[in-house]
């Protein structure tokens, strides 16, 4: 499949949308889902956090996926964003070529 699911989290809901549009409007992403109220436990710097975050389902495309590594970090506001691409296996077609149309760049 040539459809990629793509986790990131963000530090609040206007970043999250922020970044959301911007993948959107820059045709990196098909769509971008925000999902809120995500508590995330890791390790940062030798200590162990907790902090509210959003989590955006960002849907592209392996080939787009270049771009948006490249782009991510130039609108994330953290040190290290997460961005972790998964692999779609199945989907409904009509829905993975709209995917594939909506984030092939405009001539």
């Amino acid at each position: 499949m040539d459809v990629l699911l793509c986790l990131c989290t963000c530090p609040d809901p206007a970043t999250a949308g922020r970044i959301a549009e911007a993948l959107v409007e820059e045709r990196l992403a098909a769509c971008v889902n925000l999902l809120p109220g995500l508590q995330s436990v890791y390790r940062w710097q030798g200590q162990v956090q907790r902090d509210a975050e959003v989590l955006l389902l960002v849907k592209t495309t392996r080939q787009r996926y270049p771009a948006l590594q490249a782009r991510l970090p130039q609108l994330h506001p953290y040190e290290l964003p997460e961005l972790l691409a998964v692999e779609s296996v199945a989907g409904l077609p009509a829905y993975l070529q709209w995917v594939v149309e909506s984030t092939r760049p405009v001539e």
